[in-house]
């Protein structure tokens, strides 16, 4: 499998505080690799700069064949309409209606008719286990799990390949979390995605992930499948990971 992602020598300070020192990674096509470790390590702001809303010092990012570093706008705004971004509130628009939502980016970046938006707009709110009549509500009058899922709906309104997770499970009770858990893992053998996730949830971790990427010290300590975790000797690895290596 081809890697859709690499990152290479990257560093990253906000001030005189450093956040990445040098990390390297590798994320192959169609799977789903997972961004941890401690807070403050920098998982959701290696992501940001993946999705283009932040940069680096220097190192490189090449995503989907383009490096980011040197990308100009035109192609740059090509490159966002192939992945779809996932908010850890969701944010979606409260003043809009949940298919307001989903379809603003085929509004914003299509030339397809109102028909067949409202199409593609049905089918996205079916496949994320939304009801027909969730369409008509505002994000509002919604529990926090049916806004995960309409904020995922919108994340796949252009049909990407790649998909970015950012705590998808954050704020959903235990339930709720499994049941998105396993709508990931349908989407992505469904619709043939390659997903990249930060997350704090254990179990959401040994139940959907591919690979791994931690993040201590400013590095990178460990990246490759869980099946390894406990022979690296790391103490953030060593707590998180603690009751499944017993």
């Amino acid at each position: 499998m081809e890697n859709i992602i690499e990152v290479r020598d990257l560093v990253t300070s906000f001030g005189d505080r450093i956040v990445h020192d040098g990390l390297n990674l590798s994320i192959k096509e169609g799977e789903i690799y997972g961004l941890l470790g401690p807070s403050g390590c920098g998982k959701t702001t290696l992501l940001r700069e993946m999705v283009m809303l932040q940069k680096s010092n220097s190192g490189s990012i090449k995503v989907l064949g383009h490096e980011l570093n040197y990308i100009e706008n035109e192609e740059a705004q090509q490159l966002r309409q192939k992945w779809g971004v996932l908010f850890q509130s969701g944010a979606l628009f409260s003043s809009l209606k949940i298919k307001d939502n989903i379809a603003l980016p085929l509004i914003e970046y299509t030339d397809l008719s109102k028909a067949m938006i409202d199409e593609i707009v049905e089918f996205k709110i079916s496949i994320v286990g939304l009801k027909s009549e969730d369409a008509n509500l505002y994000p509002s009058q919604i529990s926090g799990g049916m806004k995960k899922k309409a904020a995922l709906a919108r994340s796949l309104a252009m049909d990407p390949k790649l998909l970015f997770l950012d705590e998808p499970t954050s704020g959903l009770d235990p339930i709720s979390a499994r049941e998105f858990d396993a709508l990931i893992l349908k989407l992505r053998n469904l619709l043939g995605l390659t997903i990249v996730m930060v997350s704090h949830d254990l179990q959401s971790i040994y139940d959907t992930l591919d690979s791994v990427a931690i993040i201590d010290e400013k590095k990178i300590v460990y990246e490759g499948n869980l099946n390894n975790i406990k022979s690296v000797k790391n103490e953030f690895m060593q707590t998180f990971f603690g009751k499944y290596n017993e």
